[in-house]
C-alpha cells in the first residue's frame, strides 16, 4: 500500500485546468474541420502536430518562438513523411528506421534538455505513425495518403503558431513564458559521455526489437508493443525508479481503458457505428485535455490519459472484438515488460560499474 500510495500520490499544486481548457478549445478546431471534410483518418496527425508544437514552444519573443516552432514542425513533417511512407512496407525497413530515429533522438541530449525533450516527442510520434499506417493499410475501406498526413501534421503545428500570435496581440505584444513551463528549457550543450551514448543505443535496440517482434511476426494489433515500450522507457539513466513505475502503470492503465472503449463499436453498424466513432474521437480529445491539465498532478494518471487517447485514435479504423481486446492488453503488457526488464538490467549494470 505504501508503494501504491507513492505511485498515485497527488500534487494539488500540479493541476492546471486553464491549460487543459485551452488544449480542448484549440483541439476542437481540427476535429471539426476533418468531420466536415469527412477524412477523420488525418485527425491524429493534426492533433499531434498541435499538441507537440505547444510542448516544444520555448517562450520568449514572438519572432523567436515562431521560428523555433516552425523548425520543430518542419522536422516533424519529415518524421511524419518517413513514418507514413514506410508504414506499410516490409518490416525490415521499419526496424531499421526505428533504430536510426530512436538513436538520433537519444543523442540529442548533448544539445540540451529542451532539445532532447523535443526529439523524444518526435521519436514517440514516429513509432505512432508506423503503427497507425500499418493499421490503416489493413483497413481496406480507408485510403490514407502520406502527403495528406504530412499536411495535417503541419496544419496542426501552424494552428499553434496562429493561436500564440493572437494571444501575443491580445497581451499587448509582450514576451511570453513557456506554455508548459515545467518542461526543461535548458539549451546548453553537454558532452556525449559513455553512459549517455550507451543508453541511447540500448533504447534504439529495444525499440527496434519490439518493432521487429510486432511487424516481423505480423501480430494482430502488434503495434501496441513498441508504443507501450517507448512510453515506458526512461529518457535517461538518472531518472528515479518511481517515475519509471508511474510510466509503466500509466501505459498499462491507458491500454486497458482504450481496449474497453474500443469494445463499444464492436457490435454497431451503419449510422450507429459512425456516431460511436465520432463520440470516441471526442473522448480521445478530452483525454488529451485531461493529460494537459494533470501532467504534474500525478504522472501515472497523466501517462494513462495520453496513452488511452493515442490508442483510441489509432485503432478506431478497425472495429473491435473480444479477441482484439485481449491482444491489445497482452501486447501492452509485453511492451511494458520488455522495457521494465531492460531498465532493471541497465540499473544493475550501472550499479556494478560504479562499485569499483
Amino acid at each position: 500500500m505504501s508503494w501504491l500510495s507513492k505511485v498515485f500520490e497527488l500534487n494539488p499544486a500540479g493541476l492546471n485546468w486553464p491549460r487543459a481548457v485551452a488544449v480542448l478549445d484549440v483541439g476542437l478546431v481540427p476535429m471539426f474541420v476533418f468531420w466536415v471534410i469527412g477524412h477523420e483518418e488525418y485527425l491524429l496527425s493534426a492533433l499531434f502536430g498541435l499538441l507537440f508544437a505547444a510542448l516544444s514552444d520555448p517562450g520568449g519573443s514572438y519572432g523567436s518562438r515562431a521560428g523555433h516552432i516552425a523548425g520543430f514542425a518542419l522536422i516533424g513533417a519529415g518524421v511524419t513523411a518517413l513514418g507514413f511512407g514506410i508504414g506499410a512496407d516490409a518490416w525490415g525497413w521499419l526496424v531499421l528506421a526505428s533504430f536510426v530515429v530512436t538513436l538520433a533522438a537519444g543523442l540529442t541530449a548533448a544539445f540540451g534538455a529542451h532539445r532532447f525533450v523535443n526529439a523524444l516527442l518526435l521519436n514517440i510520434w514516429f513509432i505512432v505513425t508506423i503503427g497507425f499506417e500499418f493499421s490503416l493499410h489493413k483497413a481496406s475501406h480507408i485510403t490514407s495518403y502520406t502527403w495528406a498526413q504530412v499536411l495535417a501534421w503541419t496544419g496542426g503545428a501552424a494552428l499553434w503558431i496562429v493561436v500564440t500570435f493572437l494571444w501575443w496581440l491580445v497581451r499587448g505584444r509582450v514576451d511570453q513564458g513557456q506554455p508548459f513551463s515545467e518542461l526543461p528549457g535548458d539549451t546548453s550543450r553537454k558532452k556525449l559521455t559513455s553512459p549517455l551514448i550507451l543508453f541511447a543505443v540500448i533504447r534504439a535496440v529495444v525499440i527496434a526489437g519490439t518493432v521487429a517482434l510486432a511487424f516481423g511476426l505480423d501480430l494482430s494489433h502488434g503495434s501496441w508493443i513498441p508504443i507501450a515500450a517507448i512510453i515506458a522507457m526512461k529518457p535517461s539513466l538518472e531518472q528515479a525508479a518511481l517515475v519509471s513505475t508511474q510510466r509503466l502503470a500509466g501505459a498499462l492503465i491507458g491500454a486497458v481503458v482504450a481496449a474497453l472503449l474500443l469494445w463499444v463499436p464492436a457490435s454497431e453498424q451503419g449510422l450507429k457505428l459512425f456516431a460511436t466513432q465520432r463520440g470516441l474521437e471526442v473522448v480521445a480529445l478530452v483525454l488529451f485535455m485531461h493529460g494537459a491539465g494533470i501532467r504534474f498532478w500525478n504522472y501515472a494518471l497523466y501517462s494513462a490519459a495520453i496513452a488511452a487517447g493515442v490508442l483510441i485514435l489509432m485503432d478506431l479504423p478497425q472495429p473491435s472484438n473480444d479477441t482484439a481486446e485481449g491482444y491489445r492488453v497482452l501486447w501492452t503488457l509485453c511492451g511494458v515488460g520488455i522495457s521494465l526488464v531492460v531498465m532493471l538490467l541497465v540499473g544493475l549494470l550501472t550499479k556494478r560499474s560504479r562499485r569499483p
